[in-house]
């Protein structure tokens, strides 16, 4: 006998965070990307032009990501200080650490 059919489960994205090397849905993570003009920038929408990485939207993983080289050999590409700067900032603005729910 056959199994039955059912809706196909939806197909979910994987990708890793540069800063915890931890696997996650596409969706819980922050895309950062450098664009076409040799810029590294938050990318909000996912979707914007240019090599991308992903990190968690927690500030330990982008302190252990803007740390090291992890950015640079990530994106292929040494960032600009005021670059940087900018994601440092976007990065402590996030929470210390998610909470896991009970």
């Amino acid at each position: 006998m056959k199994p039955a059919k059912g809706p196909r489960p939806r197909h979910v994205p994987q990708r890793t965070c540069i800063g915890c090397r931890q696997e996650e849905g596409k969706r819980e993570l922050v895309r950062i990307v450098r664009t076409p003009d040799q810029h590294v920038t938050v990318d909000p929408t996912g979707k914007a032009r240019g090599r991308g990485a992903y990190l968690h939207r927690e500030k330990s993983c982008w302190e252990k990501a803007l740390k090291g080289a992890t950015i640079s050999y990530a994106l292929k590409i040494t960032p600009a200080k005021d670059d940087v700067e900018a994601l440092r900032a976007f990065g402590m603005a996030l929470p210390a650490e998610e909470s896991e729910p009970v």
